[in-house]
């Protein structure tokens, strides 16, 4: 098992088939690259009011989707650390719409947004670099179901993938790169 393979529909929870499905590239960090750079693409020329869209009245904004993007990353890499550093604990999941109102999106620039993502994907990055293989192999349960290392990595890509989708076809109504 490496960076270059996809996990198999076992290593990881149902709900999380359609994620790693979206995620592109030879590798879990090309996954990773790839869907930095549609993200940056969807979001190049925004107008200025974009960040505080939404398409429909009781949505999130675009600053909320991209604030659970990263809040999604930073939880999806910490279970990946303790998996990693063979931390048997099972691990709670998380409610993404207590998070939403409560990141206080509003008072925040989408610039801003933006560069936290770009500061956390290369620490997820740097992280899943120093995994061995064996590292990559390790699992634990995270919020009542089994998830590997590496099934966590390809995840973090897809998810940004799916949500970048999001904006692109709800919010900006343009093709996705």
């Amino acid at each position: 098992m490496s960076f270059t393979t996809k996990p198999l529909p076992e290593e990881f929870p149902a709900f999380y088939h359609g994620y790693v499905a979206k995620a592109a590239g030879g590798d879990m960090l090309d996954a990773m690259a790839i869907a930095s750079a549609r993200l940056h693409a969807v979001l190049k020329d925004a107008p200025a009011d974009l960040g505080d869209r939404r398409y429909a009245p009781d949505k999130w904004t675009v600053k909320d989707v991209l604030q659970h993007v990263i809040d999604g990353e930073r939880i999806f890499a910490y279970r990946a650390l303790r998996f990693a550093r063979g931390d048997a604990q099972e691990l709670p999941g998380y409610d993404e719409n207590v998070y939403a109102p409560a990141a206080l999106t509003h008072r925040r620039t989408l610039a801003d947004l933006l560069h936290e993502h770009d500061v956390v994907r290369e620490a997820s990055v740097l992280l899943f670099r120093s995994f061995s293989p064996e590292m990559l192999q390790r699992g634990g349960i995270a919020n009542g179901r089994p998830n590997t290392v590496r099934a966590i990595g390809w995840t973090i890509a897809g998810h940004a993938e799916h949500h970048t989708g999001i904006l692109a076809e709800r919010y900006l109504l343009k093709p996705l790169p």
